[in-house]
């Protein structure tokens, strides 16, 4: 479903999620905006649904990982390809600290990579900065090893 005009951002959700060691879930994105390139997990909020439930929903679609939300991160303005978003962002950690990705619904394929590697596959700056939040929130918290 494409996203409002420009002029008005659709509210949805991104992920970054973490593992103990410090890895980053990434997916390749299906469909457009960005069809083709890694990113965030995240998504749309159906009607009703708040947004900590929304997150855990699509990265369980996306990437076949059941995780929990650890707190909010920000909100990232997104514009591009005819699509705007406010993107609100969470910090996720899994259930499972053993979880394998599955790349499901709109995804192509989904990983965990190290922080530099997302770097090398061409994650978009404004969601390296996200990442780098959540890292730094996550070592804040003692999540990481």
């Amino acid at each position: 479903m494409p996203a409002p005009p420009q002029g008005e951002p659709e509210v949805v959700v991104g992920a970054v999620v973490l593992d103990a060691r410090g890895r980053v879930l990434l997916v390749r994105r299906g469909r457009p905006p960005s069809a083709g390139s890694w990113s965030l997990p995240g998504g749309h909020v159906e009607p009703g649904e708040s947004l900590d439930a929304a997150i855990v929903r699509e990265v369980l679609e996306e990437t076949a990982v059941r995780a929990r939300v650890v707190c909010a991160l920000s909100v990232v303005h997104v514009a591009r390809e005819g699509y705007a978003y406010s993107i609100h962002e969470h910090l996720l950690v899994p259930l499972d600290p053993t979880a394998e990705p599955r790349a499901g619904d709109d995804a192509a394929d989904a990983r965990w990579v190290d922080p530099g590697e997302a770097v090398a596959l061409g994650l978009r700056p404004d969601a390296q900065a996200v990442v780098a939040s959540g890292l730094a929130e996550a070592r804040r918290r003692g999540l990481l090893a």
